[in-house]
């Protein structure tokens, strides 16, 4: 198996932030914090078949890379949504449901949503944002589970099989001719004119607090995994798309932890925001088509709001080519324990199985011996005909040994 890692010498970018903030404590709490986390922690476990997804730990990858441990968080089994992204537009959805009842004098928690208590007033009201898939897939969940209408704008290279998960739960889903920052502004400009609320997981002027409940709610995730480890990782590879998920993870673990990790955002390089945001110092669009096979990594515009905590505290960047990820999916599928990763999901893994063969990267990183490494495995197949594709083998396939 360590001989298998050679695989991963390939090109790749990366470049030291110069404006992290090395030991400055957290002080975003008006974006992120930990009192944040306790609310959405209350929501969330409270909805129907809530339960902590695993965490691996893969001794045989942290020997043949020569680190002390390497744990990965397997996002696959999330409710039935295969992504991490459950946690974030549901809880936005009924977060803002909850804040409209209590503008009518009603006090409500989404047990009362679930049960339909309210639902004569929640189907007054209609949610809508723009997807690469997950994140609409999770705002259409949030919908159909606490009861409001939901309407989807996807872009041009956003798969069928994706546009079919989301419909399944009940959303319109509208496709467009643009890429995905297109799909931004247009689901915008609808709200605006139809008097619909968008549920987005991107920040931007004058849009910012509900990204801040989409981004809280992932929180939970990673409030798993350290309890999981017994332990705190010294390193944490994350993916980067407009920076929600990231700018999420680094919060709370710079808020909670007294020694955090050293954290190393990795993206497509086709859609690289935060790398050159990190590199002009301020948000930098990227634009072109953003054809990645990191399908929910295809963002060229920066999340304001995260922005403002990654570029504080995360001191490393990467970009990296299309050609590991499907090493990497399959790297996780033929393990003896098999796990389904998607293709974005692994992003964050691919990146460091790169730098464990690049000396000087590595040693930039401070990756040696006695690091313990940290992976959020951001999806399952939420595209099975791509995972397929991809893998060789359906999903059903690889979790059955086959």
């Amino acid at each position: 198996m360590p001989n298998s890692y050679s695989d991963f010498a390939l090109s790749f970018s990366h470049i030291l932030n110069p404006k992290v903030q090395s030991g400055a404590h957290y002080e975003h709490q008006d974006i992120l914090s930990l009192e944040g986390f306790k609310l959405a922690n209350k929501e969330i476990t409270s909805w129907d078949n809530y339960k902590p997804t695993p965490l691996h730990s893969f001794d045989d990858m942290a020997e043949g890379t020569g680190v002390a441990s390497i744990f990965y968080k397997d996002e696959n089994p999330r409710f039935t949504l295969k992504s991490f992204k459950a946690l974030g537009g549901a809880y936005a959805v009924a977060n803002l449901l909850i804040q409209k009842l209590k503008e009518e004098g009603i006090n409500a928690n989404s047990s009362d949503l679930i049960k339909g208590t309210y639902r004569n007033k929640t189907l007054e009201l209609t949610v809508c944002c723009a997807t690469d898939g997950n994140h609409g897939r999770s705002v259409a969940w949030g919908a159909q589970q606490f009861g409001c209408n939901c309407e989807i704008y996807i872009h041009r290279n956003v798969s069928p099989g994706r546009e079919k998960a989301i419909a399944r739960y009940g959303a319109v889903v509208n496709r467009i001719k643009g890429n995905y920052d297109d799909s931004v502004r247009i689901a915008a400009e609808v709200a605006d004119s139809n008097g619909y609320t968008v549920v987005s997981d991107t920040s931007y002027e004058g849009y910012t607090d509900i990204p801040k409940d989409v981004m809280q709610g992932y929180t939970v995730m990673v409030d798993e995994a350290i309890k999981q480890m017994s332990d705190v990782p010294t390193h944490v590879f994350l993916q980067g798309g407009v920076g929600g998920f990231p700018a999420a993870m680094v919060s709370f673990l710079q808020e909670s932890l007294e020694c955090p990790p050293i954290f190393v955002v990795v993206e497509p390089v086709n859609a690289d925001c935060l790398f050159q945001s990190a590199a002009n110092g301020e948000p930098t669009a990227v634009h072109g088509d953003l054809d990645t096979i990191m399908a929910g990594l295809a963002c060229g515009e920066v999340s304001v709001l995260a922005w403002s905590i990654l570029e504080s505290h995360v001191p490393h960047f990467m970009s990296i080519t299309d050609e590991s990820i499907p090493k990497a999916m399959q790297l996780l599928a033929n393990r003896e324990t098999p796990i389904v990763a998607g293709e974005s999901a692994i992003t964050g893994l691919a990146g460091f199985l790169i730098a464990c063969n690049d000396a000087s990267l590595k040693s930039k990183l401070m990756i040696n011996e006695n690091s313990k490494v940290l992976f959020f495995g951001t999806e399952g197949d939420t595209d099975e005909e791509m995972y397929q594709q991809l893998v060789g083998k359906s999903s059903e396939q690889v979790l059955n040994g086959l």
